[in-house]
């Protein structure tokens, strides 16, 4: 796409112009350029309902979209690019612009959202962590909403290793919230990719989350919550995945607890309990893909062929992520037995890529 069909589409998106109109216009006059250059009877014979949305917008908007997409590393995905997930474009009335910093292959890789309450538990946000970093590992990228809570967690836990993760936000790209989370921002623009529907200098408003919300639940085959009350944005995120035909999980907790009440009334209703990340894998047919997982250079030959052994290797080294654990928290994380995880242990003790700890813990070593 050249910088004049770049500008015509983002002049398009800040037009406001209906869904089934601006389809119209461009399945008849073919591009985004085209259509802003045709006059104004040729649009009205297309799309009459249109006319009323095809003011200009207001400079000062354009001027800042137009600066911001000319730093190096910002860019847009429109309809018409072949980057565009076509996951979203099954869905109806999706953005005509994606404003996106960093990995736009991710759009149409394998993807899973991970949601949950900003106020998590410490339980939680570690199973948040746990989930995302072992399905990252297996070749799934991570969506979430960059909050405060589940949603960090998961990003961090997709990270943690050579995953993937895709933030989904809702104000422009050139502001961060919450702002405790720039520095996460940050490592997801170099890493993974930061998404807004937004344009630039969008500030925050409540009204906009829930239509963060549907891009989350679009992009992904299936929607994980890990905790939730039960007016929790996070149930809406599962509402929206359940229209959009994906598969909604919920990791059970404590009945006593009422970040785990949400979790329960979506199992209730027919989401899929979960207790690993296989379980989630197998649901949806996922083929793990250890490959991208991060082994050290002079770890033993052993760990860095191909095969299952080393799969299973690969898979527990991700899930150890940078803090201390335990055998049962890397079953939890990897969907191996114990007996496999111990084995993989000992092994990636001997390679010097892991070191046992007091109390049964184990650690990642690097160099």
């Amino acid at each position: 796409m050249d910088d004049e069909e770049r500008r015509a589409w983002v002049e398009l998106s800040l037009r406001g112009i209906p869904v089934p109109a601006l389809v119209a216009l461009l399945r008849t006059f073919g591009s985004a350029s085209a259509v802003l250059a045709a006059t104004r009877a040729q649009r009205a014979a297309i799309a009459a309902a249109a006319e009323p949305a095809f003011a200009a917008p207001p400079p000062a908007e354009l001027a800042r979209a137009l600066d911001w997409l000319a730093v190096p590393g910002h860019d847009i995905v429109a309809w018409d690019d072949p980057r565009y997930p076509p996951a979203l474009l099954e869905l109806g009335h999706a953005p005509a612009v994606l404003y996106v910093i960093g990995r736009t292959e991710l759009l149409r890789r394998p993807a899973l959202a991970i949601v949950g309450s900003r106020r998590a538990t410490p339980q939680g946000l570690d199973n948040a962590r746990g989930f995302a970093g072992a399905l990252a590992a297996a070749g799934v990228t991570i969506v979430s909403g960059l909050a405060a809570g589940i949603d960090g967690a998961a990003h961090e836990g997709a990270l943690d290793g050579a995953g993937s993760t895709i933030a989904v936000m809702g104000t422009g790209l050139d502001r961060v919230y919450p702002a405790a989370h720039r520095a996460l921002a940050h490592a997801i623009a170099e890493r993974g990719l930061l998404v807004s529907e937004f344009p630039p200098g969008t500030p925050v408003r409540g009204y906009h989350f829930p239509r963060r919300n549907r891009l989350i639940s679009g992009l992904a085959r299936g929607v994980l919550v890990v905790e939730a009350t039960l007016r929790s944005g996070s149930l809406i995120t599962a509402r929206l995945a359940g229209e959009q035909g994906r598969e909604v999980f919920a990791v059970p907790g404590s009945i006593h607890s009422p970040l785990s009440k949400g979790c329960h009334r979506l199992i209730r209703d027919g989401a899929k309990l979960v207790e690993t990340a296989q379980d989630v894998l197998e649901e949806l047919g996922f083929t793990p893909n250890w490959t991208g997982v991060d082994v050290p250079h002079d770890a033993a030959p052993e760990l860095r062929s191909a095969g299952s052994g080393p799969i299973c290797a690969r898979a527990v080294l991700a899930a150890l992520g940078e803090d201390p654990v335990d055998v049962d928290t890397l079953v939890g994380r990897t969907g191996l037995s114990a007996a496999a995880v111990a084995a993989q242990l000992s092994a990636l003790e001997l390679a010097g890529a892991a070191g046992s700890l007091p109390g049964g813990r184990w650690q990642r070593r690097h160099g």
